[in-house]
């Protein structure tokens, strides 16, 4: 009996050292005791249910049953126990992981004598300090929609419904202009190149030549011709959502065979019936309405920014490499698919990517590092979201886009959005609740009308309006509360 209890209390000896931002390294010893317990008993329920040919189901000798399935029982007496132990070591030292240990099961054998000793790596959640949170000061700015705003905002519906037309033979490549291209890409250490025909690329301060990012893309083309060949190299970041690329330098070849500029549309009566109105004054009063609920809906973002931005200034912590690069790529998924339900043309898509491309790796460590800043804001106000709370939004998407609401909620399930908005929905109370305790005080917009209009107008009556920011988070795998 007493050597019966010593064994169930034999335990396995755990080691947990720092392997980096979020990053733990957790050394595992399994006793020998511990290995011939799981052994005995997996031998004890294979005697039970094996067939050997000469003996009764049962009673079969062990060795007998160690020659016939050794290697397969070995294999799974050796799951079982690195299935075990990693999990035992997480929660008996409460690391908080972000997913699944990093246990590679193949190289780990079991071994004839003596303890099974074995490592991984895991993400953990970061920890950190938040800082004060009343009486955070906000600037809430005022506005007005002027004619001059109006006016930019019929630019940009004539620029959207415009055209790209052919520069004439001889001209050059000027800022904003469409060329088309055969494009050889060369990553460092590939054995091919890769070749592409007839890639649309524009050209533009930070642009996208095929699938990489290209820094002063304007400065190679502008002033090039048909028929020129433009070579650079360029070094992407090790974070770079395109794995094949990343940390690698890359020599790219530009061959241009066309050049192409935007043509506004014609301010006529087939433009104006794409709108819905007879004269352009009606045009004007339609876009001035909605440049006003859409200034009204920014000053609210605005001020929910501050509070981002203030949380994020003020508070210190590192995240893994790894979940940033992987945050980053599902990041651009999800905003491709996002352009493509608003029905964007494919011009208007590929230059949304474009910026969303170049800024990718940034905004996703932004998104994860303001993910959990405001989990914790969550918690510590006691801020929680009620299922009411989410069949109302529910019911207001599906009321949007036409549908009924039980059957958003089944989409929203299997696509695993309805986490997503669950997430969305706390961080908004908490905002809500950070600027009832803040200091806000009322401020004129700037006098120059152009930088506070271009701003204003940024997103044109096609675009989705600007709503406070969405934090998306691929990695964690405890995300409701």
């Amino acid at each position: 009996m007493a050597e019966e209890q010593q064994a169930t209390e034999l335990k396995n000896t755990v080691t947990i050292e720092e392997a980096g931002p979020c990053k733990k390294r957790v050394s595992v010893e399994i006793p020998q005791e511990t290995i011939k317990k799981a052994a005995d008993e997996q031998y004890e329920t294979l005697r039970k249910e094996a067939l050997v040919p000469g003996f009764r189901k049962g009673r079969a000798p062990r060795r007998l049953l160690e020659k016939r399935f050794g290697k397969e029982t070995s294999e799974q007496i050796k799951l079982k126990l690195l299935a075990d132990a990693s999990d035992s070591a997480i929660k008996d030292n409460k690391l908080d992981t972000l997913r699944e240990p990093n246990v590679d099961f193949e190289k780990i054998e079991l071994p004839d004598s003596g303890p099974l000793k074995f490592d991984f790596e895991v993400e953990v959640r970061p920890e950190f300090e938040l800082p004060e949170l009343k009486g955070i000061a906000v600037e809430k700015k005022k506005f007005e929609v002027t004619d001059e705003q109006v006016g930019r905002e019929i630019e940009q519906l004539r620029k959207y419904a415009g055209l790209w037309s052919p520069r004439q033979e001889g001209e050059t490549v000027e800022l904003d202009d469409q060329i088309i291209a055969d494009v050889v890409l060369k990553a460092q250490d590939a054995e091919q190149e890769q070749k592409l025909d007839n890639v649309e690329i524009y050209v533009r301060r930070n642009g996208f030549v095929g699938a990489i990012a290209v820094e002063k893309l304007d400065e190679l083309l502008v002033g090039a011709k048909a028929d020129q060949i433009k070579k650079i190299t360029v070094e992407v970041p090790k974070t770079y959502f395109r794995q094949e690329y990343r940390g690698k330098k890359v020599d790219i070849e530009i061959a241009i065979k066309d050049i192409k500029w935007l043509k506004s549309a014609e301010l006529n009566e087939d433009f104006l019936k794409r709108f819905g109105v007879e004269n352009e004054g009606q045009l004007r009063e339609k876009l001035r309405d909605g440049l006003r609920s859409r200034l009204e809906q920014q000053v609210q973002a605005d001020m929910a920014e501050q509070i981002y931005k203030y949380m994020l200034d003020n508070t210190k912590l590192d995240l893994p490499t790894d979940i940033v690069a992987e945050q980053s790529a599902t990041l651009l998924q999800r905003q491709y698919i996002n352009l493509l339900q608003r029905g964007l043309t494919r011009e208007q898509i590929e230059e949304h990517m474009e910026q969303l491309r170049a800024g990718s790796e940034q905004q996703a460590a932004e998104q994860l590092k303001t993910f959990f800043i405001m989990d914790k804001v969550a918690d510590k106000l006691g801020v929680e979201v009620t299922e009411e709370e989410i069949n109302g939004h529910i019911a207001q998407l599906a009321l949007q886009r036409g549908q009924r609401p039980e059957r958003m909620r089944e989409q929203m399930v299997r696509d695993g959005s309805l986490s997503q908005l669950r997430l969305q929905v706390r961080e908004n109370k908490c905002i809500a609740k950070l600027l009832e305790s803040a200091k806000i005080t009322e401020v004129e917009l700037e006098k120059k009308p152009k930088k506070a209009g271009a701003k204003a107008v940024k997103k044109t009556a096609m675009d989705e309006k600007k709503q406070p920011r969405k934090r998306k988070v691929a990695a964690k795998k405890k995300t409701d509360k």
